[in-house]
């Protein structure tokens, strides 16, 4: 588990320190939901020592996933191309941790074929109840 010493934010990302002196970051351009919110919303943020919480905009990032070498997924081009999806919520529409779903889209963590599977059925099953309401 990575020992965290200081979050920070700058302008155009969030910064992390570990306690062995390592130092990274994740662009907020990377995640629409950051890029997009407030610096009022950015800077409200909560740490546990997994990761990073936003709860005014519903963002996760694992301190892991700042050390990984970044795999542009499917599933990140799927939650990159649609930022009206709201990754937390669909982790716990499935009853999975927000944490964990972050990893599975930012390649941190490679989800099994049928965790894979259960992703896109629960994706699939929204799309299809908007495409059920009627408008009067």
């Amino acid at each position: 588990m990575i020992s965290i010493e200081k979050v920070w934010l700058t302008p155009d990302a969030v910064w992390i320190r570990t306690t062995d002196g390592r130092e990274a970051c994740e662009y907020y351009d990377e995640y629409p939901r950051l890029k997009y919110a407030t610096e009022q919303q950015r800077a409200n943020y909560e740490t546990d020592e997994y990761g990073i919480h936003w709860p005014d905009i519903d963002e996760d990032l694992s301190f892991e996933s700042f050390f990984y070498t970044k795999e542009h997924t499917e599933l990140y081009r799927v939650f990159l191309a649609h930022p009206e999806l709201n990754a937390s919520a669909v982790a716990r529409r499935m009853g999975i941790s927000q944490s964990l779903f972050a990893q599975y889209i930012s390649g941190a963590k490679k989800p099994s074929s049928d965790r894979l599977k259960d992703i896109y059925a629960t994706l699939h099953a929204i799309g299809e109840e908007l495409m059920a309401l009627s408008v009067a």
